[in-house]
């Protein structure tokens, strides 16, 4: 500790003043923040480009209203009330409600079912089956749609060459109270493959030792599916079905393919999705278009993160 006497001699930059720091440190710091942002630049700049420019896009075209007479005028929130009053809205927003209510636990309950019983071991052929149950999944939505879509033809499909070679009256899987559950299964028939994936993967990781002690302690198979392998792969799970309920939600190559089979049952606001679609493109109203968009995305972000909220809760 310094004396009165000896503070008093010091220079007064000696007592107040730190270290300088050397000018090639400076500069090495200084390097390694902006080498850095060397990495995360070119991600950054596709990320603002392909996700926050068309966000910030649709936002602005939201607020504006086109018009043949007048052109374009600010109508501010106007938009937004118009499609909250809007029951063609309403209609395919509560359709693409039914279908992820059915949909979803049905594909995710076989997905589970398969991938519990390839983890089983008990299964002749293991590496034929997952690979045979993943491949529709590299199927392309729109070819799906259409080989489906064929097949569900009543004059020109399977469906109607069953009915002239058996003489059979199967009923039409494209008529009106059909058409949801026969674009369930074509999403289910895409989809199982991936789901199962995510949950075998998760099954995969689960440690030997316990397998081990629930042999010791004697459990059985099913005590073995409830105790261990469901509460392991329960992240999985909620991965699974947040990405379902997005999928869900933005509904649209299947019912958009099958319209020119069944005109007089798929609407152009079947799903919010191509109601949006059919207002850009064939309604020319893009302004109110971009405001659907933005209200149904609004929507799957608070129904996901809800469903999210519950599934880390439980997990928890």
């Amino acid at each position: 500790m310094l004396t009165p006497l000896v503070k008093e001699r010091l220079p007064l930059t000696t007592l107040a003043s730190p270290p300088a720091v050397p000018k090639t440190l400076g500069r090495a710091r200084r390097r390694s923040r902006w080498t850095g942002w060397g990495f995360v630049g070119p991600f950054m700049a596709v990320f603002a480009l392909v996700f926050l420019a068309p966000i910030v896009y649709s936002l602005w075209l939201s607020l504006f209203q086109t018009q043949l007479v007048g052109g374009t005028s600010f109508v501010g929130f106007d938009n937004y009330a118009r499609v909250l009053s809007d029951p063609q809205f309403w209609d395919g927003a509560g359709r693409v409600t039914l279908f992820l209510l059915v949909q979803v636990p049905v594909m995710l309950g076989i997905s589970l079912l398969v991938a519990l019983a390839i983890d089983s071991g008990r299964l002749y052929g293991r590496d034929f089956f997952r690979l045979t149950i993943f491949l529709p999944y590299a199927v392309p939505g729109v070819v799906a749609a259409l080989m489906w879509g064929f097949m569900y033809g009543e004059r020109f499909g399977l469906v109607g060459n069953i009915n002239d070679l058996f003489g059979t009256s199967i009923p039409d899987p494209l008529a009106s109270a059909l058409v949801l559950p026969a674009i369930g299964n074509i999403v289910t028939w895409e989809f199982v493959g991936y789901n199962m994936l995510i949950f075998y993967s998760a099954l995969r990781v689960v440690p030997a030792s316990l397998y081990e002690a629930a042999e010791i302690d004697g459990a059985g198979p099913w005590r073995v599916i409830s105790a261990i392998k469901l509460p392991a792969i329960r992240g999985a799970l909620v991965v699974a079905t947040i990405f379902s309920i997005i999928g869900s939600f933005q509904l649209f190559n299947e019912p958009s393919i099958l319209q020119p089979l069944s005109p007089n049952y798929i609407s152009t606001h079947y799903t919010p999705n191509l109601y949006a679609y059919s207002l850009s493109f064939s309604g020319q109203q893009y302004n109110y278009s971009a405001t659907v968009a933005i209200i149904m995305g609004v929507l799957t972000m608070l129904v996901a993160y809800v469903v999210q909220l519950r599934g880390m809760r439980k997990e928890a």
